[in-house]
């Protein structure tokens, strides 16, 4: 049997972790809204892709909005970072680790700026910045779904989150497969423009509500690991 001053030392520090995840799921999911507004407005706002072109076109060289959509994406940026944070411990490392690539590559995919259409293979001629651009923007959506079949297979997330991820990644996956056969078949168009859409909105949520669940949890990680 413990010693009654002994008994409540580890829990301190537990508690104040679990308020700083908790914090940092809070702030997961109000970078989330507020980059998700930004990009929307730069899209938006101005004359923008439209349905045909990709949402990053918003953010070209000499746009209008380019300024809103940057600052748009470095906000998801941070809220995949974020939401690494408020990962309760014990969550299996790739997970975080996966959240902090897709942050890198976000990052990037707004610091380095495609060119007007933002022109990618195999049917139309790219520069080294679209490459760039596009192989990062990639590599972000990829580290995210990856992120999510990490979670929903991992105890110890908890059983929201959970849910929350496998019912994304289920819904991510075909439509990641739909959109990568469609570049390669009939390439820019309607069905890449809506898929894109389709897929940056799941994103969006997925990121909304896993923040949200994370930010409202209240239970100490010792009774959540178990669920």
């Amino acid at each position: 049997m413990a010693e009654p001053g002994r008994s409540a030392a580890p829990t301190v520090p537990r508690a104040r972790g679990d308020v700083a995840r908790r914090a940092a799921g809070s702030a997961a999911a109000g970078c989330t809204l507020a980059g998700a507004v930004a990009v929307t407005l730069a899209v938006v706002a101005g004359p923008g892709p439209g349905l045909t072109g990709y949402v990053s076109e918003a953010g070209i060289a000499g746009s209008a909005h380019a300024a809103t959509y940057r600052i748009g994406i470095l906000a998801l940026s941070g809220a995949l970072l974020l939401i690494g944070a408020a990962l309760p411990p014990g969550v299996w490392s790739a997970a975080p680790a996966l959240l902090a690539t897709g942050a890198v590559f976000t990052a990037v995919s707004g610091a380095v700026t495609c060119s007007d259409g933002c022109p990618l293979p195999p049917f139309e001629r790219a520069t080294a910045a679209d490459l760039v651009h596009g192989g990062a923007s990639i590599a972000a959506t990829a580290a995210v779904v990856f992120a999510m079949i990490t979670l929903a297979v991992s105890g110890p997330a908890g059983r929201t989150v959970r849910r929350l991820a496998g019912i994304a990644a289920a819904l991510a996956l075909p439509l990641c497969a739909t959109v990568g056969l469609a570049m390669l078949v009939v390439g820019r168009g309607p069905v890449v423009g809506v898929l894109e859409r389709l897929i940056l909105a799941l994103a969006v949520l997925w990121a909304v509500s896993t923040a949200t669940a994370l930010a409202l949890c209240k239970e100490p990680h010792a009774a959540r690991s178990f669920r």
